[in-house]
């Protein structure tokens, strides 16, 4: 990873570029320590060109803010990669250290003091929160959906080299199974059919991410122990049924890495 200080007139934006991991804490905190020096305690973190960040990185960018707002100043995020923002939704971050959309918004939330973070947009291009769901069972989907909905054909031989996929958004993971809601992508179907799509007892190959170690898809079988209506949708609930023991221990992994780091933000907002 590499950091660039940008001064400004009482604050700096520190763009940081590559993978933020474990080995360049200690760069983050010296720049933050040579700030603090120099009389400067206002700062921005400019993520964009992170492609990734693990929990003890996290836990760093905590504690750079509690360290500024000690000498009553503040830290603020802007312009973070897709997968930075995924990550601070899920543990809480943006919650603590106001995340905004520009250099700009963020330099002027320091002015007035950084408290009014802007709102968060979707970015669905290789959201790390995606949940791709397939039926064990084809011919339940073939029940609700059309051929073409169904399959994608090789243009010249018409030959199926793909049987449907749908894509959700991750809620909740733990060694035992995990939540997903979804919004019926393209197939048209009413929350209802979609809800009798996936139906209690159901069985679904699932494949999903777990950002913070840095590794590709872990893919599972799943029993749906759960489905809830929404306006939009439907939240899955499902329990794995087939895992290998390397992807259940990285997800005890990555429960942890969670725990810490919600414990990490409890501790900068206390009141010392």
């Amino acid at each position: 990873m590499h950091i660039s200080v940008e001064p400004r007139e009482d604050y700096a934006i520190l763009h940081l570029r590559g993978e933020f991991d474990t080995y360049y804490v200690p760069a983050l905190q010296q720049e933050i320590d040579q700030l603090g020096k120099s009389g400067i305690h206002k700062a921005v973190l400019n993520l964009r060109l992170v492609r990734f960040i693990n929990s003890t990185a996290l836990g760093a960018v905590i504690k750079a803010s509690k360290q500024l707002s000690q000498k009553g100043g503040k830290l603020v995020i802007s312009r973070p990669s897709t997968f930075c923002r995924d990550i601070f939704e899920k543990v809480g971050l943006n919650r603590v250290v106001p995340v905004f959309d520009s250099d700009e918004d963020a330099t002027a939330a320091l002015a007035k003091g950084g408290n009014a973070p802007t709102q968060a947009h979707e970015d669905a291009a290789d959201n790390p929160s995606s949940v791709l769901f397939t039926p064990v069972d084809t011919a339940r989907v073939e029940h609700f959906l059309s051929h073409s909905q169904r399959t994608v054909n090789v243009p010249i031989t018409k030959e199926k080299i793909q049987a449907w996929s749908g894509a959700g958004r991750m809620l909740a993971l733990d060694e035992n199974g995990l939540r997903f809601t979804w919004n019926g992508g393209q197939t048209d179907l009413s929350p209802f059919a979609m809800g009798q799509m996936v139906a209690i007892g159901t069985e679904w190959k699932v494949k999903f991410r777990l950002p913070l170690l840095q590794k590709g898809y872990c893919e599972a079988v799943c029993v749906v122990s759960e489905v809830e209506e929404r306006p939009d949708g439907v939240k899955i609930g499902a329990s794995f049924k087939a895992i290998d023991a390397q992807t259940r221990e990285a997800i005890k992994q990555y429960a942890r890495d969670m725990a810490f780091l919600r414990e990490e933000l409890r501790k900068a907002t206390d009141k010392p």
